[in-house]
């Protein structure tokens, strides 16, 4: 797993899941939500038009680690390509070229 600076001491604590009744993907720390990444299938496609992670938690690099993540587990399991609806996740697209295959249907 890539090291996207979550600080090291809640590094070990941090999880993030896919909670397909709620189509979003959430971010685990100690047992409590504090982000999530919100998806939708459409037309064949996987758009994700929303995250967000909870205000108190904000710049410590949760952010980012939760699309890497989200990102990561839709490459192994999914075949649609993404849209990136939410300006966060096409900055960080933009920003990590190694997900630009995501864009593509595989």
């Amino acid at each position: 797993m890539t090291d996207l600076g979550t600080p090291p001491p809640i590094r070990d604590r941090v999880v993030v899941r896919d909670n397909p009744g709620l189509k979003r993907y959430e971010l685990i720390i100690d047992d409590l939500v504090v982000g999530y990444a919100d998806y939708r299938l459409h037309n064949g496609e996987l758009y994700i038009p929303h995250t967000e992670v909870d205000p108190n938690r904000r710049d410590q690099g949760l952010g980012a680690f939760l699309v890497a993540r989200a990102l990561d587990h839709i490459r192994a399991t999914r075949t649609e390509a993404v849209v990136p609806a939410c300006s966060f996740v096409a900055m960080f697209m933009t920003d990590h070229p190694d997900y630009a295959d995501l864009l593509e249907p595989r």
